[in-house]
């Protein structure tokens, strides 16, 4: 494991000290802990990006989309569990 500084304004630094020891951890181990979730965080928002840029993508190139309409009435039926046919991808294409 590699050792790394890190400089905080005191008052970041006595905040991260009394969360961690209302969580009963060290204040290191607090500052792992955040860093750890901050950095998945990132990596998740940064796939969500690259999905959504995908998808657009292809609903540009293909031209189809699910009318938004359709796919509520779908989502509704399956949350109350009836069964319905899924939305049929439509041209948006004039």
């Amino acid at each position: 494991m590699s050792t790394t500084s890190l400089k905080l304004p005191d008052e970041l630094k006595q905040a991260a000290a009394e969360a961690a020891e209302k969580l009963g951890v060290s204040p290191h181990a607090f500052m792992v802990e955040a860093i750890r979730t901050a950095a998945l965080a990132a990596r998740k928002r940064s796939a969500f990006v690259a999905d959504a840029l995908a998808a657009r993508a292809e609903v540009m190139e293909s031209g189809k989309a699910y009318p938004a309409q359709d796919v509520h009435d779908y989502v509704r039926a399956r949350v109350e569990g009836r069964r319905i046919a899924k939305p049929k991808a439509r041209s948006w294409r004039g």
